[in-house]
């Protein structure tokens, strides 16, 4: 009676005598032989066996955690009956595990791999790690990458893993050179909480809960603004996840600190497309201080593109007291008026990072209206790419400036690339402010960098190059700091200054400073490199002032320093050489203090001054002219 309480069967009754048979092939055996005897009569040998697994499910189960009374009333009777479970060894006081039955040794150690792993591609991911817990040998297969792409391809789109190992930061990476044995899997648990836009496929997911059993959680959605309704009703965390396909004039308004990315294969922005025809595109508002965008194509398309009302709007629009990041995406605007990008108002301060603000109709990034709040606190608009690479944003073709910097806006602006624009690169005027570090701009249609009307940038190790016009244009009483800059190979002059302007053009480097200070003479300023013009190097009129001071200033089509009209800068500590015309030119009433310059190897005079101009020259080095006469008046 033990016995049967032991087993989940009815027992054989070992007792009772078998009628003798006559002697039968093994085919006719195994018909009548009944399925709870096989593993017995199969003997040792059978764990090869194709019967073991097929009879497996009538073998009697394990209890993984059996009480006293059972494991008592099953320790004679059930050893007895089935030979394969050998009744647990004691061994100095610690017991050990019975030894696994033949079809699950067969399982669990002899399937080929290849097998296994095959019948592991039928489970999704929560199957897989409840899989992989069994054994060691499971463990290992079920986390075999290729299995785990299979699943992380089918839900998240992605070629290559994309990284998410803190808020606000997204990055791929190429699987053969992670650290980690399987980034597909670990990307897997980064993104798995977040909820996914995919047009028609909510309904199919959700009208066949068996065939996605195990992915309860996730969420779908047809629509952007139906996703952010889910945020807004905390139906999840806020990630989403915006797969392939063109999404037009969709509502998207955000005031709370959601992250949505682009997931598509191949690359991802040009798949995942977000346009509107009628108004702006994207809107930041107040609440969305550490909301994230990325990976995606952001387009204003409006039908009638020239019509006015359309002025305000944009591809994105930041407005006051928020800081959203932009990452990886491409911003177009097909309107001929409002901007592509638009910041304004006190507290906006977006990172815009490795992103293409290329081809549009009017002006790429405009930054106005006090873009910065409080006396010791202050929120800057960043342009810039220094987190990930050395990657830059493109901000490249478009028909006005590629960016607008006004009315006291204050942005930083890090090695950006602004190019072929079919205007000015960097336009500041209005009061306008702002700090441009390692920047290349060239082959603009006009100035590379124009100040006008008291805007007062300050820019640092740039390149302003093969411009169509100049290099640097200040004119009407703008300002600005042009600090370690190469300016080279323009059309016309590398800088001008005109208008009442007062622009500073030097070195900043404080040990140069110092000695400058202490007027020791060991040591050569450097600062600005302004090399191969087609025109001058420095060009000066029209009132204009400003100081100029320890540049390099050579090989230049016409006079290094042109002074004229009035004008009356400050030109000291420069090295002026090798130019194709005089050093420095001064005439038409020019004025100026010219001191402790060094001026040599030009064509022509090293300091040419004219009737009526009245510079001021101090303790300069001039020699090794081309000309007789190094000065000349």
């Amino acid at each position: 009676m033990n016995s049967v309480r032991a087993s989940s069967r009815r027992p054989r009754r070992v007792s009772r005598p078998r009628p003798v048979q006559p002697e039968r092939n093994n085919a006719e055996r195994d018909e009548d032989i009944p399925a709870d005897m096989v593993a017995e009569e199969s003997g040792p040998g059978a764990q090869n066996s194709p019967y073991q697994l097929r009879r497996k499910s009538l073998l009697p189960k394990r209890t993984v955690c059996p009480t006293k009374n059972s494991m008592e009333g099953a320790s004679t009777s059930a050893t007895e009956n089935f030979g394969h479970r050998a009744k647990r060894a004691r061994v100095s006081g610690k017991s050990q595990d019975l030894p696994a039955a033949p079809a699950e040794q067969y399982l669990q150690e002899k399937l080929p791999d290849e097998v296994v792993l095959k019948i592991f591609s039928y489970l999704l991911e929560q199957d897989l790690c409840q899989a992989a817990c069994v054994c060691k040998r499971f463990s290992e297969l079920a986390n075999d990458p290729i299995l785990w792409k299979r699943l992380y391809m089918e839900v998240f789109e992605y070629t290559r893993p994309m990284m998410h190992p803190e808020p606000g930061k997204f990055y791929q990476i190429s699987p053969e050179e992670y650290e980690q044995p399987n980034p597909w899997k670990e990307s897997f648990q980064q993104l798995y909480k977040g909820a996914h836009v995919k047009p028609g496929f909510a309904e199919h997911f959700y009208s066949n809960p068996a065939r996605y059993k195990g992915r309860e959680n996730m969420l779908y959605y047809d629509t952007i603004e139906d996703a952010l309704g889910g945020v807004q009703e905390a139906h999840f965390d806020g990630l989403i996840f915006v797969h392939s396909g063109i999404y037009t004039d969709e509502w998207i308004y955000i005031e709370s600190p959601i992250t949505m990315i682009g997931a598509a294969s191949g690359k991802v922005a040009d798949k995942v497309v977000i346009e509107n025809t009628r108004d702006s595109t994207f809107v930041f508002m107040e609440g969305s201080e550490d909301a994230y965008v990325g990976y995606m194509t952001i387009r204003f398309n409006p039908d009638d593109k020239s019509a006015q009302h359309h002025n305000a709007h944009h591809c994105l629009e930041i407005t006051v007291n928020c800081s959203p990041n932009i990452d990886h995406c491409i911003i177009r605007s097909t309107c001929t008026v409002g901007s592509a990008v638009c910041v304004s108002g006190q507290g906006a301060g977006p990172t815009i990072k490795h992103c293409n603000i290329s081809d549009c109709e009017n002006v790429g990034l405009y930054i106005t209206d006090h873009a910065q709040v409080g006396t010791f606190i202050v929120y800057f608009v960043k342009l810039c790419a220094f987190l990930l690479s050395q990657k830059t944003n493109e901000i490249s073709n478009n028909a006005l400036a590629g960016i607008w910097v006004k009315n006291h806006g204050n942005p930083i602006i890090r090695r950006n690339h602004i190019h072929h624009g079919r205007d000015v690169g960097v336009f500041t005027f209005d009061h306008g402010m702002g700090y441009f570090e390692s920047c290349n701009i060239h082959r603009n249609r006009i100035a590379g960098f124009e100040v006008k009307a008291y805007a007062n940038p300050t820019v640092v190790r740039c390149e302003i190059h093969h411009g169509q016009t100049g290099g640097i244009y200040v004119h009407e009483k703008g300002r600005g700091q042009f600090i370690e800059n190469k300016i080279y190979a323009n059309n016309f002059a590398g800088v001008w200054i005109t208008s009442n302007s007062d622009p500073t053009i030097r070195s900043v480097s404080i040990y140069k400073s110092i000695l400058l200070f202490l007027n020791l003479k060991i040591f050569t300023l450097l600062g600005n490199a302004i090399f191969n013009g087609n025109q001058g190097g420095v060009y000066i009129f029209g009132d204009g002032r400003g100081l100029i001071e320890g540049n390099d200033i050579y090989g230049n089509a016409l006079a290094g320093i042109q002074i004229r009209t009035n004008s009356c800068p400050i030109v000291r500590h420069n090295k002026i050489h090798d130019g194709q015309h005089g050093g420095i030119y001064v005439h038409e009433k020019g004025q100026g203090v010219i001191e402790e310059n060094e001026v040599y190897s030009n064509t022509l005079a090293g300091v040419w001054v004219t009737t009526g101009s009245t510079p001021v020259l101090r303790r300069n080095r001039i020699h090794s002219g081309k000309q007789v006469w190094n000065f000349k008046i």
